[in-house]
């Protein structure tokens, strides 16, 4: 279970050993907690041994920058309890390491016609796929995480009766769903981020897969930037629920009327406040999808 998106060049990791609910309760703090960008935790049930008398889990938290320890700590306690947070454990990672370790787990990601690859799996292709070639530990969104393939799960869905002609990626990470929308429509995508890295990456991803001439990486702060102008037809924003709540207006006005909004990076809990502001705003639900725990919303915009 990943509880947050790959950082961009992690330095650090924190790790602990403990049960399933408490490894669940502090992944979910991390990733509320610290900007996404910057921080990834995961929460996985270890491999048994012979004198376990109980499932033990592991949580492994990255980061782009070295931790405030005594800061982690306390969040831990918080969540879990102080005993478990004086069992956390803290280690640097060399660059190498990480790009290793990311690749390791990273599986060619089919989601219809859509399939995630690294460059070391492109003979996982066949001839109908839109292949996009995302490497790990550039920027987060490779795919493996449930908001990304719920987010390409829509567009799938979309593309069979949508053809949008204006179409916004807030918050595009590595540009993944930019370069998916692109390469599926041919069309001109405007991707968002606030973090230069992130712009930068998604701007030679998008070249990398061969989109650049439609894929356009601004560094804006969703959708506050000159380059955004005019409204969508389509917009997709997988960040988290409390930057989606807050750019409802906003997102609501540079939709067009009719126009499709896939949101992501919503856990169980978050889906009942975001699904009434944005109702607030003038959007229907269209359809609720759920992977490893986070949900994707895609609404029609009825305008109000």
């Amino acid at each position: 279970m990943l509880e947050g998106l790959p950082p961009n060049d992690a330095t650090h990791i924190m790790r602990l050993i403990c049960n399933e609910a408490e490894a669940r309760a502090v992944a979910d703090l991390i990733v509320e907690t610290f900007y996404p960008a910057e921080t990834a935790a995961s929460a996985f049930e270890k491999e048994p041994n012979a004198t376990q008398r109980a499932a033990q889990w592991m949580v492994e938290v990255y980061f782009g920058s070295a931790p405030d320890e005594h800061a982690v700590r306390d969040l831990v306690a918080a969540a879990a309890g102080a005993d478990i947070a004086e069992a956390i454990s803290f280690d640097r990672v060399e660059r190498a390491d990480w790009i290793s370790a990311s690749l390791a787990g990273f599986d060619p990601v089919r989601a219809g016609r859509f399939l995630v690859i690294g460059a070391h799996a492109r003979q996982a292709a066949r001839a109908n796929d839109i292949v996009i070639e995302i490497e790990a530990a550039l920027a987060f969104g490779t795919g493996h995480h449930g908001t990304t393939m719920g987010c390409l799960l829509a567009l799938d869905r979309l593309a069979r009766r949508q053809r949008p002609s204006r179409i916004l990626d807030i918050g595009t990470g590595s540009g993944i769903l930019a370069i998916a929308a692109a390469k599926r429509w041919k069309r001109r995508v405007v991707a968002s981020d606030i973090d230069p890295v992130a712009v930068a990456t998604a701007r030679g991803n998008a070249v990398r897969n061969g989109a650049g001439p439609y894929v356009h990486p601004v560094k804006a702060s969703a959708t506050r930037h000159p380059a955004l102008d005019g409204s969508y037809d389509l917009i997709l924003a997988n960040i988290l629920a409390g930057p989606l709540k807050r750019l409802a207006g906003d997102i609501a006005r540079v939709t067009a009327p009719g126009g499709m909004l896939v949101l992501s990076g919503l856990l169980a809990r978050d889906v009942p406040g975001v699904l009434s502001m944005y109702r607030a705003h003038g959007f229907g639900l269209l359809h609720h999808d759920l992977r490893e725990d986070w949900s994707t919303l895609t609404f029609r915009h009825h305008g109000g």
